[in-house]
């Protein structure tokens, strides 16, 4: 089972992983880990390694992260860049993206990075009330 650490600056991940929760149930293996504004990357790298021995086993592990290239981002792609054929990193953490995830963890770290990719991008939309097309028809 693909375990999944969901984080983020400041309480972010905790709160989107509740929302998920509430929308597509409960997992095992995903926990949110966060980082306070008076933390360094030592204490962040230090609270995933904290989350991946509470996970273990571990075979295959997804960091979903709020910000490409934040500190989130760069504490997790350390960790990646130590095991790159068993651990992966999606920047641009999202609710859809979260519950995709969830729905997925069954499958291989290799089948759920491109789908992801793919849901977070479709997961963008707006109302359009004025061209009369696109998903306003759900009003």
């Amino acid at each position: 089972m693909l375990a999944i650490i969901v984080t983020s600056h400041g309480q972010f991940a905790r709160g989107l992983l509740q929302s998920a929760e509430m929308i597509y149930g409960k997992s095992t293996k995903v926990t949110a880990v966060t980082l306070a504004a008076n933390e360094s990357l030592t204490d962040l790298a230090n609270h995933y390694q904290t989350a991946i021995q509470e996970m273990e086993p571990v075979t295959e592990l997804l960091f979903l992260v709020d910000l490409w290239g934040g500190s989130p981002f760069n504490a997790a792609s350390q960790i990646v860049a130590q095991h790159p054929d068993k651990y992966g990193l999606v920047a641009g953490l999202n609710l859809p993206m979260l519950i995709e995830a969830l729905s997925l963890q069954q499958q291989s770290l290799t089948e759920v990075i491109p789908h992801l990719e793919r849901a977070a991008r479709s997961s963008i939309r707006h109302l359009d009330l004025q061209a009369g097309t696109g998903d306003d028809e759900l009003l």
